[in-house]
């Protein structure tokens, strides 16, 4: 690690206590005078910390932590550094217009009338169907939903689609299939209560680094306190790990079910619990038993899961143990080491197996807890409904009935909304390689870098035939691609709300006004309609109406959103549905009498999973399968991609901060010394990486944190040349259609 690596993250850790002491930095700080604070949200993973803004003379100068809410005070360096990403000098501050190759200033009206001629002109030409939504779950709550009401409702279309697919589509999946309903039962507080921390594909210390410091508080606390950490890489989370688990790539599903299987055999499942409330199934169906579970777990045993994963037998089994032990309360939590992965949702259901068969869940402490990559996946694209199959608040676009509730509070006709789901994200994109869509509007996100196999997306994009509308703050590598961009103004220059990872919902207010003519999505969104014919269906003046329709619609189903108005958001540092009324103090124990308003009074049990017909949550046989793509003779090594601490996402905005790009951006290749030895490598020699895809060189780093066969290159670099996504591949999960961006196979060579 570099000298300025080794600064930054000491750097991290003492600016997170300086956070939480509510200092502002020492070049804006309060003695400074004339700064005003207002409470507000991290704009950048889903954690979702509270943060108080200070604006002196109408620019945000300064961040501090907000002491009242989850995070205590606490934020992350890249938090802390949230002002420099609003005044870079690059600011997209005017709409463009490509015009012969080339985009060009033009004036709003411009710019809109021509994507909004471009895309009714699609629709009645091409069909509804010809046109097409990308949004984000970084954008707010009210600007996702104006466009996916402004699709499914006014266009016609189901091709709504967003980001969250890439990342968190496997864990809704595995949250419908066990429990009926999407989103985490617990809260971040379970984290004060565990006694065991089951971290796995999860680099929690520099992905969710508060989270992280959570844990780690609760672990000096408590020696007792153990941590659990299964990864195929040694990652900055792992330093802290009682037991690591350095599986070898892909058979993390196998030790699942080991562990399962141990539970089994050394009588550490909870047999009331699983009596009282679990189903079992197999395939589709939740028609099976406990004998045939036992059955389906018989060839995972700690001897094969030892040989399969390369983990020692005596690691496995101290972790198993420590997980299962019936006096400790067990926090599992995992992120896109799980989810982006040929078979993410059945990963998903076997971390929930192991919650289920032991009982510990619902309890504090107790519980499984996917973590999200974005500030408003959950509240934003989630709850909202913006994919191509769902509508608000749990409702799917198969069910006449719930088409039926839409369509009422949207004061449109009968039939108005398809009952055909639309193109999920990566066919939405292959469909304008094949122009099936001619018109694609996308939303605060950079799928010219993000998307899987970019190049075959990137061609597409270009394609002059296609219509691309880009909406975004930053020039990025879909700006390039895009006919029309148009200058979005940034977290702070709006107003909007945030749902995080824990269901709680919070409000981001507006401080500063837009740079330039930048525009806020939701009043572009508005303004566009209009402009296509629709605006008596996006009527609204401001955000708050929005809300107000959101509320109408999220009411009396299974979120019971009521009681988050836009009053108590101004008024609290957020609010956990369910919460059905302004006096509820929210739901922190999901499913739990006494705690979720869902639950009745009189329920014979204390958890009912009441979104399941049988109020029965299921136990899924779930196997063991090899990946998308293996490694094999031609392609003998794992390729795997993840995150680093000083950036995010495609940096659009963190590679604006020169704290952060000072410490890293260039991407490198880690490699195991002993294939550096193979090879004739040393640290800083460039290396070729080649996949069936694309041929790129990164400067090697040699390091034991990865295994011998296994090869990282982080996510963030943007250039051209180091852009990641050009190698991995484009296959996904076939029930989430999340893509599999964690294993691909590749061969190396000395450059």
């Amino acid at each position: 690690m570099s000298a300025t690596r080794r600064q930054f993250l000491v750097a991290s850790a003492a600016t997170s206590a300086l956070a939480a002491l509510g200092k502002p930095t020492k070049a804006f700080s309060a003695a400074d005078g004339g700064i005003k604070w207002t409470k507000g949200v991290c704009r950048y993973c889903g954690v979702g910390c509270g943060v108080y803004k200070g604006v002196r003379d109408g620019k945000l100068v300064a961040i501090k932590g907000d002491k009242e809410n989850h995070n205590k005070g606490f934020v992350c360096l890249k938090g802390f550094l949230l002002p420099q990403i609003l005044y870079h000098e690059d600011r997209l501050t005017h709409p463009l217009i490509k015009k012969n190759g080339k985009l060009v200033k033009a004036s709003w009206d411009e710019a809109l009338d021509l994507v909004a001629k471009k895309f009714t002109e699609s629709v009645k030409k091409n069909g509804k169907d010809s046109v097409a939504f990308y949004g984000s779950g970084q954008a707010y709550t009210e600007e996702s939903y104006a466009a996916n009401k402004l699709f499914k409702g006014g266009f016609g279309t189901n091709n709504v689609e967003g980001n969250p697919r890439l990342c968190m589509a496997s864990a809704v999946g595995g949250y419908v299939t066990t429990f009926g309903k999407d989103e985490p039962m617990g809260t971040y507080d379970d984290i004060d209560h565990a006694d065991v921390f089951f971290l796995i594909g999860s680099n929690t210390a520099e992905a969710h680094p508060i989270l992280f410091q959570r844990i780690a508080r609760r672990k000096e606390a408590d020696p007792n306190v153990k941590i659990i950490v299964a990864d195929p890489r040694m990652t900055p989370t792992g330093r802290i790990a009682d037991i690591y688990l350095k599986f070898k790539p892909n058979t993390d599903l196998f030790v699942l079910n080991a562990f399962a299987k141990y539970f089994v055999d050394n009588d550490l499942v909870d047999k009331e619990f699983i009596k009282n409330h679990v189903a079992f199934g197999k395939g589709k169906a939740a028609d099976q038993n406990w004998d045939a579970y036992v059955a389906f777990l018989a060839p995972y045993t700690m001897e094969k899961a030892a040989e399969v994963s390369e983990c020692s037998i005596e690691d496995l089994e101290a972790a198993a143990k420590l997980f299962g032990c019936k006096k400790n309360r067990t926090m599992s939590m995992w992120t896109m080491g799980i989810n982006q992965r040929l078979r993410g949702v059945w990963g998903n259901n076997l971390i929930h197996n192991l919650h289920l068969i032991t009982g510990k869940i619902g309890i504090p402490g107790s519980t499984t807890f996917s973590l999200t990559g974005q500030p408003n996946a959950c509240g934003g694209v989630r709850d909202q409904g913006g994919l191509c199959h769902i509508l608000p608040y749990g409702r799917l676009v198969k069910k006449p009935e719930h088409r039926a509730e839409v369509e009422k509070v949207w004061g449109v006709p009968a039939g108005t909304i398809s009952d055909k789901p639309g193109k999920h994200a990566l066919a939405m994109f292959q469909a304008l390689e094949t122009k099936d869509i001619k018109c694609i509007y996308i939303m605060c996100t950079n799928p010219g870098q993000s998307l899987p196999n970019v190049n075959r997306y990137r061609k597409a994009m270009a394609d002059p035939d296609t219509f691309v509308v880009v909406a975004d703050i930053y020039p990025t590598r879909t700006t390039e691609l895009a006919d029309v961009v148009l200058p979005a103004a940034a977290w702070s220059e709006k107003e909007g709300v945030f749902g995080c990872t824990e269901r709680r919902y919070q409000l981001e207010h507006q401080v500063v006004l837009p740079q330039g003519e930048a525009r806020a999505d939701f009043d572009i969104l508005v303004d566009l309609a209009a402009r296509c014919g629709y605006g008596k269906l996006l009527p609204w003046k401001s955000p708050d109406d929005a809300w107000e329709e959101l509320l109408l619609l999220g009411k009396d189903t299974m979120y019971q959103i009521g009681g988050i108005t836009r009053a108590r958001l101004r008024k609290d540092h957020g609010v956990i549905w369910p919460c059905p009324t302004e006096d509820h103090p929210g739901t922190k124990l999901r499913y739990v009498k006494g705690e979720d308003p869902w639950v009745p009074k009189d329920y014979p049990h204390r958890i009912m999973f009441y979104a399941k017909p049988d109020n029965r949550a299921v136990v899924w046989f779930r196997p063991w399968e090899n990946a998308a793509e293996m490694p094999d003779e031609e392609y003998p090594f794992f390729f795997t991609t993840g995150r680093v601490i000083e950036h995010w996402h495609t940096a659009t905005m963190t590679g604006r901060c020169k704290e952060l790009t000072h410490a890293k951006i260039t991407s490198e290749v880690e490699i195991h010394p002993d294939d550096a030895k193979k090879l004739g490598v040393r640290t800083g020699d460039g290396v070729r990486v080649t996949s069936r895809r694309d041929s790129l060189i990164f400067p090697a780093l040699v390091t034991d944190n990865s295994q011998p066969g296994l090869v990282f290159v982080h996510m963030h670099d943007a250039h051209l040349d180091r852009m990641c996504n050009r190698i991995t591949i484009d296959q996904f999960d076939p029930g989430s259609k999340e893509p599999t961006f964690k294993i691909c196979a590749v061969k190396l060579a000395k450059a």
